[in-house]
Order: C-alpha cells, then sequence, then structure tokens
C-alpha cells in the first residue's frame, strides 16, 4: 500500500498567461503557492480474490474488469500510460472540495503518478512528476488547461513559474519576511459554488484576439507582483494594490468569470475591511481569496460566519509519498 499527499495551491498572479496556447506564442509567467490542505491517493495491489481488477473510490465507486471501462478519465489514462498491468485499488481522499479553483484535479493526477512510480519502485524529480501530470492532462485527455498547477502541486512552495514554449523555470521567492507577512492576511471564502473550469477555459481561448490586450497586462502585472515581493517595505498595501487591478483584468477574460454570488462575496468582503481580493481558479465559483490586515481577521471572519472560511498555511514539500508497504 503506498499514499501519496500533494497540495493545493493558491494562484496570485498571471492566471492564463500559463496556457500553452498563449505561452508559446508570448511567454508566461505566474506567481503561486502551495497551501497546508491535501489531496490523498491511496493505492494498492487488488488481492486476486475479488470479483473485478480495478476499484476506484472517489466521490463515485467504480469496480470494472478492463482499464478502459474505468470511468474516470485520469485514472484510465494514467493506468494506460504508465502500462501496468497489476489489479489496481485507487482510493481519493481530499481536505477540501473539488472544483473548488485550487488546482484539484492536477494535485490527482501528480499524486496519482507519485503513487505509481513509488508501486514501481521508482524515485521521480518533481520536473519529471509535473511533466508528465502536463503530459496527461493536455496531450492525452486534450484538457484546455493550463500549467501552473501541475507544476505547483509537484514542486511546492511559493514560487515564480515562468512558461516558454517547451520549458517552464521555477524560482522560488526568498523574502521570508514578505511571504509571511502574506500568509498572515489570506482567507479564503468558499463561495458554495463549484465551478467547470473547462468550459470557462474554452471561453477565453475562443475569445483569444480580443483578450489578448488584457493577458498583455496580467503579464505586465505579475513582473510588478515579483519585484514588489522581493523588495516591497508594504507587502500587504503593495499587492492588495495589484491584486485589485488583476482581478480586473480577469473579469475582462470572460462573463462566466463573476456573477452575482461572488459579486455579493466581494460587497460583504470589503465591507469588512478586506483591502482586495479575487476568485481562485478559472472563476464562477469555488473560493474567493482575500487579503486582510492580521488585526481585521477576526472581525471579517466573524462576518463570514454563514460561510465555509479557511486561513491556510504556506508548504514547501509539494507531493510527498508519505506511506509505503509492499512487497515488491
Amino acid at each position: 500500500m503506498i499514499i501519496s499527499r500533494t497540495p493545493f495551491r493558491i494562484s496570485f498572479f498571471g492566471g492564463g498567461t500559463d496556457l500553452p496556447y498563449w505561452y508559446e506564442k508570448y511567454s508566461g509567467k505566474v506567481i503561486s503557492t502551495t497551501i497546508n490542505q491535501y489531496c490523498y491517493i491511496n493505492l494498492r495491489i487488488l488481492p486476486s480474490h475479488f470479483k473485478y481488477n480495478y476499484r476506484m473510490r472517489y466521490f463515485k465507486t467504480e469496480e470494472v474488469f478492463k482499464i478502459n471501462e474505468i470511468k474516470h478519465p485520469s485514472i484510465r489514462e494514467i493506468i494506460k500510460f504508465k502500462k501496468l498491468k497489476d489489479r489496481l485499488e485507487v482510493v481519493h481522499q481530499a481536505d477540501l472540495p473539488a472544483q473548488s479553483g485550487l488546482g484539484a484535479s492536477s494535485s490527482f493526477s501528480v499524486g496519482l503518478i507519485n503513487c505509481i512510480e513509488a508501486l514501481n519502485g521508482s524515485l521521480i524529480s518533481k520536473r519529471n512528476l509535473a511533466n508528465q501530470s502536463l503530459h496527461i492532462e493536455q496531450k492525452i485527455l486534450n484538457e484546455d488547461v493550463g500549467s501552473q498547477d501541475q507544476v505547483a502541486a509537484a514542486f511546492g512552495g511559493f514560487n515564480v513559474i515562468k512558461f516558454r514554449k517547451g520549458n517552464y523555470e521555477v524560482n522560488p521567492i526568498l523574502n521570508l519576511k514578505n511571504i509571511k507577512k502574506l500568509e498572515e492576511s489570506i482567507v479564503l471564502v468558499y463561495s458554495g459554488l463549484p465551478r467547470d473550469a473547462k468550459n470557462i477555459e474554452k471561453e477565453k481561448k475562443k475569445n483569444f484576439s480580443s483578450n489578448k490586450k488584457y493577458l498583455d497586462e496580467i503579464q505586465k502585472l505579475t513582473e510588478r507582483a515579483q519585484t514588489k515581493i522581493s523588495s516591497s517595505r508594504n507587502i500587504i498595501s503593495d499587492f492588495s494594490e495589484l491584486m485589485d487591478e488583476y482581478w480586473w483584468l480577469k473579469q475582462k477574460l470572460s462573463s462566466k468569470v463573476s456573477n452575482n454570488t461572488i459579486r455579493n462575496i466581494f460587497k460583504l468582503a470589503k465591507k469588512n475591511k478586506a483591502l482586495s481580493g479575487k476568485v481562485l481558479g478559472a472563476g464562477g465559483g469555488g473560493y474567493v481569496l482575500f487579503i486582510v490586515k492580521n488585526k481585521d481577521r477576526k472581525n471579517f471572519l466573524e462576518s463570514f460566519k454563514n460561510y465555509m472560511t479557511l486561513t491556510p498555511r504556506f508548504e514547501n514539500l509539494g507531493s510527498q509519498i508519505i506511506y509505503f508497504l509492499g512487497d515488491r
């Protein structure tokens, strides 16, 4: 039996520029951090006395004989890609709900690949782990998804990730004082709405020509944010100012990014001293990120007592094998 633990992520700036159709022409850059909320994958070889060859337990349970009968696309294609011949059981658990804007689907893929590599007796590098997840999601499943989630989940940490055609760089932010201040100011509010990132990203891709000017501005804004994280003497104020600009630009990319529920959450947040905010992930629902001064967080959280809220800590390890017991 093998268990992997893979973090979810918060993306601060640069979302959209990590999509291949953008960065293969213009390059891209995102600023993100992984947090202490995780996806767990439990993988084991299924004993022969069961009357099926594959059992999957996520929000559904599947018990099938053939790989192609597996309905969960990531599980099916990862098993095929890794050319596994064993009877398998895959169990998924998570600290937070799916479709919440925290990169859950990519954390799942990264965590499962990590388990399979361990099952085969291999120690996979973080880069190879991210690369395999990118290949499966973008090339095999042909999903309209970006590349930041897979890289963040594999590497972990607070990073600037730069994308170019055929390559990416992961550069950790080293100003620990500013990172700590940001960590102490972050509040996540769950909108209660699951979101369909694939459809939103398809609309953004369809509107590429009209969105180019906004993505150009997002790219420039991310550069400014990178400078501020490293050098700012008032990171909360500076970061908040840039995030307000970013949220305005992000809403221009698709009419589905915001809605009445999200707008009402923003009104309540601003009324209770949120300095800035943005919807995480593609938009449309999931978690909303707010920056709130540490001294105001208690009252802010009280104002959102009817919502699910989270004050996460940042983490630096990325996907890990946390349990291994086997005879292979």
